[in-house]
């Protein structure tokens, strides 16, 4: 059974853009990296890198240290009944935290094709309107909000 806490990546480059997958599962669904952590005592940051890998074979491990960043923040959010049997009987919400993921220009992307059968690179606001879930719109906003508040120190 699924454990009800979840982490979502937003992958993003310096230029701007996002990575989107299409799940393989629903036709047009598409999102950001998202999984479960393993075991309950799984530190999120893990989880993360882990589902970073198995579905896009980015390994954060080889990035520069601080590529990923907690966003501290979380939702909870129902689960749509088509996947509550993954989880046990009583089990109807998740609790997803937040995390990004900058990579470089050239990041090549290999998809766990059981999971995902298609990807693209997208600006911010394109890949929040192409997005299915409403909570990874928000991500995606706010990490562009990050961004603008970054750089605009950066730039006094």
């Amino acid at each position: 059974m699924k454990i009800p806490i979840s982490v979502l990546v937003v992958i993003y480059k310096l230029n701007g853009e996002v990575l989107l997958i299409e799940r393989a599962d629903k036709t047009d669904f598409w999102q950001s990296v998202t999984g479960s952590v393993d075991a309950h005592d799984e530190v999120l940051s893990s989880a993360a890198s882990r589902e970073v890998l198995e579905e896009t074979g980015i390994d954060v491990t080889t990035l520069s240290p601080g590529s990923l960043q907690n966003m501290h923040h979380h939702i909870e959010y129902e689960i749509f009944p088509q996947w509550r049997h993954r989880y046990a009987p009583s089990v109807t919400k998740n609790t997803e935290h937040w995390f990004s993921l900058v990579v470089p220009e050239d990041t090549l992307v290999t998809l766990a094709p059981r999971e995902h059968v298609a990807y693209q690179w997208l600006p911010y606001e394109a890949a929040a309107s192409q997005c299915f879930s409403p909570s990874n719109r928000d991500a995606i906003m706010q990490l562009l909000s990050i961004q603008a508040t970054q750089d605009s120190k950066k730039a006094l």
